[in-house]
């Protein structure tokens, strides 16, 4: 019987001999078609690394919440805690560090043969030579402590001459260390890495705490003694007094070490921050898997931003001279205490209003140029983005806080006034820049010419326009479609030939798209001159940011001498939070500029 559209099916011819019957196919995992099956090794693989990292990192917490309680036992005067002990623990957990990092650099010595995969992205050049410079700064700060020690020698622990040298050693091995592994992605004896690479992070940023508690001591102190300047007679001041019982045999020398310190605090902490972000980057790279694609090299060009500099460095100069006579007319007395907390707000106001509106400006171009963003996997850049906001979360803490105060006091002198629109601007400036600074770094490096802009293909079919499946990656048609189907990428604006249309709609269509593309792009947004205003805007935000560091890092707190906070809030209870907030703050400032560094360097 022929087959036909009623004919059953015929029976499979029976297996031979000759013809043996296939195998049945083993059973696929359920998923989409083009979707391979898992595979077991690889998922086998991943267990210990995923185990390993939680583990170093619950070790890493557990070392960085034991040291935190011995730091908090000394600075509240515990029985039985002193700084022998603290000074004992930090110097232990640096020499272990040092013996971990002496194994990595000898092992890597000794495999230098070997080919490893290395993390493009992390420990940027620049990056590196800032730690440098804050390292050198540090490793004075050690010879100061170690010429402190030697004048109080007498009534002085041995612990507290070792720890600087011991400092002074770790710092200089952790640059060499930086310098040469910070780019590594580890394959080998990893469980092991991990343990170390975290113990180097929490030990780092167990030094960091250390350095802010001293620094924070000495803030304190110097404004316990001016704040009764201002008329709160009410607040007790009791001062919190670590100075050596015994004296100095040459008076002025250990006199100028001491206040010397305090004026290099602020770059030792700065290193000890930045050491430990590039040291959690090559954790977080552990075991990671990376692609062959190199990202362009981003090149520092100078020329081409002379508004943005002239205004940065002119920001720059006026913070100069804003911090010099506001330490010293504060605590002169009332009149010149309340006359410089009305300069510093009046100037911050001013900049704060100008980096607002530079940072606008810059988010308003982006808008206007519609591009692509890197969404690839960076740790390095996401670490970034996390820091940025979290290290915002301070300053905001503090404006917050000036605000509610503002608000809620049944007194105000007028100079705190000038203390809300400076709360509200800071809020809403670190906002704005964080906006602008995240969107820059996500962006596609500034490589392709502007003029070129290829339109979504569309392919006509009976008179109606889809849009084309088969785009590439770059957004160019592959050549499947019939050519009397597709219509040519628009080039600067104008469309290619479509059939089945006429001239006149044709025409129509150019015209209205010309003036479409002319209104969103300007010649002001577009080409060479839209990258030059954006490398002016971030020039101009980097030495704001600069010039906003100086005044928190060096004592100029107005958080501290306005007053109204401690009446409102209670003086102990706004203490505590200025001491945990400024850091941040002032470290929010740093890394700020650092990420406007990086996005000059690539537009």
């Amino acid at each position: 019987m022929p087959e036909g559209r009623g004919a059953p099916a015929s029976p499979p011819a029976p297996a031979s001999a000759s013809n043996p019957a296939p195998c049945p196919p083993p059973p696929r995992p359920p998923g989409p078609p083009g979707f391979p099956g898992p595979r077991r090794g690889a998922a086998h693989n991943s267990v210990p690394q995923k185990l390993a990292e939680a583990l170093s990192s619950q070790y890493g917490l557990n070392v960085f919440v034991a040291g935190l309680l011995f730091l908090l036992a000394w600075a509240v005067h515990a029985a039985g805690v002193g700084k022998r002990d603290l000074l004992c623990l930090l110097t232990a957990l640096m020499l272990l560090q040092l013996l971990w990092m002496l194994w990595y650099v000898g092992r890597s010595y000794a495999q230098r043969r070997l080919i490893r995969p290395k993390d493009a992205h992390a420990g940027a050049r620049w990056l590196r030579g800032d730690v440098t410079l804050f390292a050198v700064i540090t490793i004075i700060l050690g010879c100061f402590k170690v010429g402190y020690f030697i004048g109080f020698s007498e009534c002085l622990s041995a612990t507290e001459g070792v720890f600087p040298v011991t400092h002074a050693v770790h710092t200089l091995l952790q640059v060499y260390f930086l310098w040469g592994h910070a780019k590594d992605i580890i394959q080998s004896f990893k469980t092991l890495e991990r343990f170390g690479v975290i113990h180097s992070v929490f030990t780092n940023l167990l030094l960091w705490t250390n350095s802010v508690l001293n620094e924070s001591k000495h803030q304190l102190n110097e404004h316990k003694e001016r704040l009764i300047t201002l008329g709160f007679g009410n607040i007790t001041i009791e001062l919190d007094d670590h100075s050596p019982p015994c004296n100095c045999s040459p008076a002025i020398l250990c006199a100028a070490l001491a206040q010397g310190m305090y004026y290099l605090y602020p770059f030792t902490i700065e290193y000890q921050i930045l050491a430990s972000t590039m040291l959690f980057v090559l954790w977080k790279n552990i075991g990671r898997s990376v692609d062959g694609a190199r990202p362009q090299r981003a090149g520092l060009r100078l020329g081409g931003v002379l508004a943005g500099s002239a205004l940065g460095l002119g920001a720059l100069a006026a913070t100069l001279g804003v911090v010099v006579v506001y330490l010293v007319h504060i605590g002169r007395s009332k009149a010149k205490s309340e006359a410089a907390l009305a300069m510093f707000y009046l100037y911050a106001i001013a900049l704060l209003l100008l980096m607002g509106a530079a940072g606008l400006l810059g988010i308003r171009i982006y808008r206007v140029d519609e591009k692509s963003l890197d969404e690839s996997k960076n740790p390095a850049r996401k670490l970034d983005t996390d820091l940025l906001v979290g290290a915002a979360s301070g300053s905001w803490l503090l404006s917050w806080g000036s605000i509610l105060a503002i608000a809620c006091a049944e007194t105000r002198p007028p100079y705190t006034w000038y203390n809300l629109p400076y709360s509200v601007l800071a809020i809403a400036e670190k906002y704005i820049q964080n906006l602008f600074i995240i969107e820059s770094v996500h962006r596609e490096p500034e490589g392709l010419p502007e003029d070129v802009c290829t339109l979504r293909v569309v392919t006509v079919y009976n008179g109606a326009a889809t849009a084309s499946p088969h785009l590439g990656d770059a957004g160019v048609a592959r050549d499947t479609a019939p050519q009397d189907q597709l219509v040519q990428p628009a080039v600067k604006g104008s469309l290619g030939r479509q059939p089945g249309i006429g001239k006149e709609e044709q025409e129509e269509e150019r015209r209205g798209k010309g003036a479409w593309s002319s209104a969103r792009g300007a010649p002001f947004f577009r080409g060479s001159a839209k990258r030059r205003v954006l490398r002016n805007i971030t020039a101009f935000l980097f030495l704001c940011n600069i010039s906003l560091w100086i005044p928190p890092a060096f004592g100029c707190r107005p958080e501290y001498d306005n007053g109204l906070e401690e009446v409102v809030f209670g003086f102990e209870p706004w203490i505590i939070v200025v001491n945990l907030a400024t850091p941040f703050s002032i470290f929010y400032r740093m890394h700020a500029a650092a990420s406007l560094f990086e996005v000059y360097c690539k537009i």
